[in-house]
């Protein structure tokens, strides 16, 4: 099949990459939700040879995504896994010792979110990192215009979707066990936000 394509993710793979190398040097095993094309799964398991990045989606993107690894052929990337957040399969001691995720909490529904967080919370042992990547509103304000202006793209196109409050996101990912270790402003008036649960 023809791979899909997102120029988005060819123009933030570099920037993410970046913020991904500060939280992921002790990392093993690494959750890709929503993998989405399969972009970023090559891209960050070959500049991170060191880790496991398992990729997961929907089924209906999984072939998409099966065929940028198949093409890339590459040693520590397993086939993608199905995995709908309202439905998580029983990963716990799976091995995944960090989850990321990039452009998905708009586009789930709030309740989405929510689950999506308590399955993080479920995977994560002590030590391990969330790394989220996509637009906030701080305060309930827009960063931008064009944020703006893609929330209402996004209400429009679907009235469970929308840009999330970074305030509501954090409580979330506290009730989880998880502590905020860092938010990056990105190109594009996106962020790069990581978490993590502490050891104790």
């Amino acid at each position: 099949m023809e791979k899909p394509f997102s120029p988005a993710c060819e123009r933030n793979a570099g920037p993410i990459l970046e913020v991904l190398h500060r939280h992921l040097r002790d990392a093993r095993g690494v959750l890709e939700v929503g993998s989405g094309t399969g972009q970023h799964a090559v891209h960050f398991a070959a500049a991170m040879p060191w880790l496991t990045w398992q990729a997961s989606d929907r089924a209906g993107n999984l072939p998409g995504i099966r065929a940028w690894l198949d093409e890339a052929a590459l040693p520590n990337t397993p086939p993608p896994m199905e995995l709908d957040v309202g439905h998580w399969p029983a990963l716990e001691g799976a091995g995944f010792d960090a989850v990321f995720s990039a452009n998905t909490l708009h586009i789930m529904g709030w309740p989405q979110v929510e689950a999506f967080f308590d399955g993080v919370g479920a995977v994560l042992p002590a030590g391990g990192t969330l790394v989220v990547y996509g637009p906030f509103n701080y305060g309930g304000d827009y960063t931008s215009d064009s944020n703006r202006e893609f929330d209402a793209w996004l209400r429009a196109r679907d009235p469970a979707s929308a840009i999330r409050d970074f305030e509501a996101v954090d409580a979330l990912a506290r009730a989880a066990g998880l502590q905020l270790r860092e938010d990056v402003a990105m190109p594009a008036n996106n962020r790069c936000v990581a978490w993590q649960r502490p050891v104790r």
